[in-house]
C-alpha cells in the first residue's frame, strides 16, 4: 500500500519544476502539479518525452527500447504518460538501463490507469519521480488524458512520437511541443508510412525525422542538464 503522503503527493507549482514560464507556456499549463518522488531529477539531466500508441506493434516496441536505452547512455531523464504499449516501454527500459524516468499521469497519484502498471508506477513514484496535475479524488475522464500529454510537452525538453496512429493521443503532445518551440520528433518509419496524414503535416510545422539507431540530431538540440537557464538558451 502507498503511504498517505505518496498517494497525494506534494503540491508544486510548475515554475517551481521549470523555472518562469513565458506568455506561451503559461497558456496551457496546470495551476499546479501533485507530486510524488526524487524532484532533483529536473536538474539532473535533459529530459525528452518518449510517447506512442497504446496497442504498439512489436516494432514501435523495439524503437521505443532502442531510442530509450541510448538517451539513457547519454544522461537523458526519459519522460513518458504511464500508458501501455510505447509508454510502458520506455519507462522500463529507462528503469532496467539504470536510467531515471518521470512518469506523467492522466490520473490523480492515488490512481492508476492501466491497473496492469501498479508496479510499476509504485515503482516510479519511490524511485524516480511522478506527477499529475489532478487532485486525489477527482473522477478519471477521458479529457484527462489530452491535458497530461500537453503538460508532459511542457515538462520536456523535446518529444519523440516513436508510433501512433491518426487518432492517437500522443498527436496532443507533438502539437503542444511544437507550438511551445520545443523539438519534435517522429521515427522515420512512423514518417515515411503513406497511410498516415499527421507526420506530414507536423513536418510542415517543424518537425524532424529522427533513426532509432541515429540520435545525434536529437542529442545535438539537448541542454547540457535540465537546468532552466539552459533549456532557455537552447530554445
Amino acid at each position: 500500500m502507498r503511504g498517505h503522503d505518496q498517494a497525494h503527493g506534494e503540491a508544486m507549482k510548475p515554475e517551481d519544476l521549470l523555472g518562469p514560464l513565458n506568455e506561451v507556456e503559461k497558456k496551457f499549463a496546470p495551476k499546479q502539479v501533485f507530486v510524488a518522488g526524487d524532484t532533483k531529477l529536473f536538474e539532473m539531466g535533459p529530459r525528452v518525452s518518449i510517447v506512442g500508441s497504446r496497442k504498439a506493434t512489436v516494432q514501435g516496441l523495439h524503437d521505443a527500447r532502442q531510442i530509450t536505452q541510448e538517451l539513457v547512455r547519454h544522461g537523458v531523464v526519459i519522460v513518458s504518460g504511464l500508458a501501455e504499449g510505447i509508454d510502458t516501454a520506455a519507462h522500463s527500459t529507462a528503469i532496467h538501463s539504470g536510467g531515471k524516468t518521470i512518469a506523467v499521469l492522466g490520473t490523480p497519484l492515488n490512481e492508476c490507469f492501466p491497473r496492469a502498471n501498479h508496479a510499476l508506477q509504485d515503482t516510479i513514484m519511490r524511485d524516480h519521480l511522478t506527477l499529475s496535475q489532478f487532485p486525489a479524488g477527482l473522477p478519471v475522464q477521458r479529457g484527462n488524458f489530452p491535458m497530461r500529454n500537453r503538460t508532459m510537452a511542457l515538462m520536456s525538453n523535446a518529444t519523440v512520437i516513436v508510433e501512433a496512429g491518426e487518432d492517437s493521443g500522443s498527436l496532443h503532445q507533438g502539437w503542444e511541443a511544437l507550438r511551445l518551440g520545443r523539438p519534435l520528433f517522429i521515427t522515420q518509419r512512423i514518417a515515411s508510412d503513406t497511410q498516415l496524414t499527421w507526420p506530414k503535416k507536423m513536418q510542415e510545422y517543424g518537425a524532424m525525422v529522427l533513426a532509432p539507431e541515429q540520435l545525434e540530431d536529437l542529442l545535438d538540440l539537448l541542454p547540457a542538464s535540465g537546468s532552466r537557464l539552459r533549456l532557455d538558451a537552447s530554445f
